[in-house]
């Protein structure tokens, strides 16, 4: 047994002793921090870990996902010989099979996937398929697709080893003693007290799996994670397992398959899984399982003697039922908290702890020594969940759907079902009577188009919803429409320092006169992409900031921690303002029509005052549309009878599929999409946005990244075939070898076929001829250097 006396002081205090923790304390050894600690309530693994399946598929949605696991993959295979410890690595390989033609589509789509990240992956017939895995019924299957690399680990063992190799460089691990609080002084952690004495530290990982939620609370953290009970079925010995198998998912079935012990291990992730009320698994639930449910399994069961005949005759070992936590969107959370300096999130794994964990613990303990992972991981960053995700009442009801989705399709639109109408727009009720179908971008359930008459149907050809954007599209093209930017985060900087305080975090000039309105970019020291916001300058001292919805909590969060020196305030208005983008020819009739003339008189990028309906509003020359036209805020009171005004005036409503095509129209960038912390604004041409002069955050980087000949990578893409629908992620092509992705993807109905905005990793020129790989399908593709629609820009500006 560990020692029980920890010691009085550790830079690093790592709170679990799972996958996600001793991977965690492994790295920060790794790294240098040698005196790192872990604090461990039972045993090592006695959590979630010891009972994981413990999978290892490297491929995932995004590149930096895929890398993740990847370096898992590298970490549990050479494990053994550096520590001497066994890690229980089998690399026998995956096997996926599809049964249904949009099963088959969307494996042709990881495999396209696949190569573009470099990793072996090739469709095979049934017939192979059947070869792999013998035991299995393939008269259904359609397809399939092998990944060799792929393997799984003994969970217990490869922790030991991670403990084995972070002992051998200092670091110290305590089990046995259960952290009782988080001690924070003025918003930073400075140390915790536990069943054995007081650690004072520098900062937390969080790595308590099931139990982040309660934790985080200590240091008033909002962790949105809950436990569902996950079953998998163990038979004793079977006739015909010899040996190590593959791993056989069989997705439209919700099963995943294996040999274990000479038997078969059948594990499902069936579509509502059972939640798990917070509190149920106290302190004593060490190495915990919870009861069979034979009759929950039923159903899964069935499938799995579809697919497994020799399940019929086996010997049933037990029904393994353990608890797994997942957080509102399935995927894990890393990084810092937004409410919490010093506090450093690695939990939430959504049943993918053990193949995620070695990249996952080895990003943290990066974000905890340098400030930022390895590379972009925006997609589990801790801060990107609304507060209203925190409640368990919610939680209760998104967890057990999340389980569900787990080996879904991935369809493009598709929305959660449960947890819905958390947060609703000024206008909701005139967007349900326009028929719109809605979706949820934290909390905020805003319309994506009109006109619906029905659920639409998913699928990967042309959507249901084209021609109602189409539609909406064509009123901002010919007429005038009305988009919905209320969600967009709204903070209020304001006092004598606040030029000061945005010229060092802005990398665009904001110290322009009032009545400006200012595009810039928010860099880190590695001169890359933290935010992207629009500034209005109302006064000399008070700026208004529009932050993307899904970034107010980490763009404020980052904000605050960078005023400390400035004498300014950071005030979140989001709630108090709505945003109405009215866009098109005839928004200059409409302004006058309404009231409020002399928007007309607005200059491009400026701002200014005026009233409609009765009511005060601030109103920006500015356009992400393409068209011309306003943003106009008002409060969220008065949004219904400005929206009123301008509808009768004669705009029409539009929708974020509408705003989507046109921004990608216009090649406009987006966060998260052609823009994150791995890219800098001279890869996505905005380097013109940035201050020649600098001091601002992140200039010598870029002026370093300048100097060292980098370039604008972004490109926009027009489909020679009509009916092309890409997604997003495909592979582009040149000459056969793989130069790129997609980022965003629409249909470009101002220009008539459909488009992208792609990432290429060389120089192109306007006119130069990709393919592009959608679902093993190859489509030609025109690139062009900038806007594909008025490039010129001259719609988007006053007549």
């Amino acid at each position: 047994m560990s020692t029980r006396t920890p010691p009085a002081h550790a830079p690093v205090v790592v709170i679990g002793g799972g996958i996600m923790g001793c991977s965690t304390l492994y790295h920060l050894a790794k790294m240098g921090v040698s005196d790192a600690v872990l604090l461990e309530r039972n045993q090592l693994t006695s959590g979630t870990t010891w009972h994981s399946a413990a999978q290892v598929r490297a491929l995932r949605n995004s590149r930096n996902l895929t890398r993740m696991i990847q370096y898992s993959v590298e970490l549990y295979g050479q494990l053994e010989q550096e520590t001497g410890q066994a890690a229980g690595w089998i690399q026998k390989g995956s096997l996926s099979i599809a049964t249904s033609e949009d099963r088959m589509i969307h494996i042709r789509r990881q495999e396209a996937l696949a190569k573009a990240y470099g990793i072996p992956a090739q469709s095979i017939s049934p017939d192979e398929a059947r070869e792999r895995w013998p035991l299995m019924n393939a008269d259904d299957v359609l397809g399939a697709v092998w990944s060799p690399d792929d393997g799984r680990v003994s969970p217990s063992d490869v922790c030991a080893a991670l403990v084995k190799g972070a002992r051998s460089l200092g670091a110290k691990i305590f089990e046995k003693t259960g952290v009782t609080a988080i001690l924070t002084e003025n918003g930073k952690v400075k140390g915790v007290e536990t069943v054995n004495g007081t650690v004072m530290c520098d900062a937390i990982a969080l790595c308590a799996g099931l139990w982040s939620r309660e934790a985080g609370a200590m240091a008033g953290a909002e962790v949105p994670l809950l436990a569902c009970e996950h079953f998998y079925l163990l038979t004793k010995p079977v006739d015909g397992i010899v040996g190590n198998t593959p791993t056989l998912s069989d997705h439209d079935n919700h099963l995943y398959i294996r040999d274990d012990s000479g038997g078969l291990l059948v594990g499902c992730f069936e579509p509502m899984g059972k939640p798990i009320a917070p509190g149920v698994l106290t302190e004593s639930f060490e190495f915990g399982l919870l009861p069979e449910d034979w009759d929950h399994f039923e159903p899964m069961m069935m499938n799995a003697l579809h697919r497994l005949p020799a399940l019929e005759t086996a010997e049933v070992k037990m029904l393994l039922n353990g608890p797994e936590s997942f957080t509102p969107d399935g995927t894990f959370m890393l990084g810092e908290a937004a409410e919490t300096r010093g506090l450093f999130l690695g939990c939430g794994m959504n049943s993918v702890g053990v193949a995620a964990g070695g990249g996952a613990g080895m990003n943290l303990a990066h974000t905890i020594i340098h400030g930022a992972p390895s590379y972009d991981l925006s997609e589990a960053d801790a801060k990107r969940f609304a507060p209203v995700f925190n409640s368990v009442e919610h939680l209760m009801a998104r967890a057990p759907e999340v389980l569900g989705t787990h080996y879904d399709i991935a369809y493009p639109g598709k929305q959660f079902k449960t947890a819905r109408k958390l947060r609703r727009l000024p206008l909701d009720s005139e967007y349900t009577e326009a028929k719109a179908h809605f979706g949820q971008f934290f909390g905020w359930e805003r319309p994506l188009y009109f006109g619906k008459e029905q659920e639409p149907e998913l699928k990967f050809g042309r959507p249901d919803w084209f021609e109602n954007v189409r539609q909406e599209v064509m009123a901002a093209h010919e007429t005038a429409a009305i988009f919905d930017a209320s969600p967009f985060g709204k903070i209020e900087i304001e006092g004598p320092d606040a030029e000061a305080f945005l010229l060092r975090v802005c990398a665009g000039y904001v110290g322009r006169r009032a009545g400006s309105v200012i595009y810039t970019a928010i860099l880190n020291e590695r001169g890359t992409f933290e935010s992207d916001i629009t500034v209005q300058r109302l006064s000399d001292a008070h700026y208004r900031l529009f932050v993307g919805t899904n970034a107010i909590r980490k763009d404020l969060a980052w904000l605050r921690r960078h005023s400390a020196d400035f004498d300014v305030s950071l005030t979140d208005t989001t709630q108090t303002y709505a945003v109405l983008g009215l866009m098109g020819p005839e928004s200059a009739r409409i302004a006058a029509e309404v009231g409020a003339p002399e928007l007309n008189d607005i200059g491009y990028f400026k701002h200014a005052e005026a009233h409609i309906a009765g009511h005060h509003v601030r109103a920006a020359r500015l356009s992400y549309v393409g068209e011309a036209g306003w943003e106009i805020t008002c409060r969220s009171e008065n949004a219904r009878s400005i929206y009123a005004a301008l509808t009768n005036a004669g705009a029409e409503p539009a929708g974020l599929f509408a705003q989507t095509s046109m921004r990608v129209e216009k090649g406009f960038c987006a966060m998260g999409h052609e823009l994150d912390s791995d890219v800098t604004p001279v890869e996505a041409g905005l380097d013109a946005m940035t201050r020649k002069s600098g001091g601002f955050i992140g200039a010598d980087a870029i002026a370093k990244h300048k100097a060292g000949g980098g370039v604008s990578k972004v490109v926009s893409l027009a489909f020679e075939d009509e009916a092309a629908v890409p997604l997003g992620h495909e592979p582009l092509l040149l000459d056969g070898e793989v130069l790129g992705q997609t980022t965003t993807c629409a249909y470009g109905y101002r220009i008539g076929r459909p488009i992208a905005l792609a990432h290429v990793e060389q120089s192109l020129e306007s006119g130069s001829e990709v393919d592009v790989d959608i679902a093993g399908s190859l489509f030609k593709a025109t690139v062009t250097i900038g806007p594909l629609f008025d490039p010129q820009g001259s719609r988007m500006r006053p007549s």
